[in-house]
Parts: structure tokens; sequence; C-alpha cells
């Protein structure tokens, strides 16, 4: 079965089209590398009534949206060969956390198997 990297981290507003570009190039270096896909998507329904929702779990401040980010491999396997060539990758080198445009330390991330793929 397939295996996704998912990402969830809030990012100031006004950050976003930075945010949209750092992730264009960060993608396609890592389908260059072999990722089956890559996903970037911008919070724009967060209030939902009756469910918790993404601000608050990351103590979204207001001037902060949610990105809610996946990466797909073949499997964890190719997930661990894909992600060791775009992390000695100098293109990503540049891309360091003085240059980011969110804080990273409030990034969530996980590797999960896929149970259902239809």
């Amino acid at each position: 079965m397939k295996y996704v990297d998912g990402f969830v981290l809030p990012v100031p507003k006004k950050n976003i089209q930075a945010y949209l570009r750092m992730s264009k190039k960060a993608g396609k270096i890592w389908m260059e590398h072999g990722a089956l896909e890559y996903r970037e998507c911008v919070g724009e329904d967060l209030k939902v009534k009756g469910m918790a929702g993404f601000p608050p779990l990351m103590k979204c401040k207001p001037s902060e949206t949610v990105v809610f980010s996946w990466i797909v491999y073949k499997s964890r396997k190719h997930r661990d060969s894909v992600n060791k060539k775009v992390m000695t990758d100098p293109r990503l080198s540049k891309m360091g956390p003085k240059t980011m445009p969110f804080d990273m330390k409030r990034m969530v991330y996980g590797g999960f198997e896929v149970m259902v793929d239809l």
C-alpha cells in the first residue's frame, strides 16, 4: 500500500504568497526524487460547527491560517529513499529554518500507511 507524509502548520496570512513560492520549489524537488504526489492546501472553510477545528488545535492567532499538506509515496521504504535524496539536495538546503515563512516549531508531521485507496 501507498505511504503518506502529512503536515499541518499555521502560516501568517501575510506570508501565504511566500509560502506558496517556497512550497512550489520544494514540491518540484520531492517530485524529481520520486514522490507520487505533492499537495499543499490553504485553509478556507475552517469553522465547522460541532467539530474541533484546525485553528484552535494549532493555536492560530487571528492573523494566521492553516496549511494542510501531504506527500504520497509507493511505500514506507520508497518514502525513506526519496526523503534521503531530498534532504541531501542542495536546493533544499537553501530553504533553511531562517528563510521559512512560518514557525517550523509549530508544524506537526507524521508518516501514515494508507488504509483505503479508492
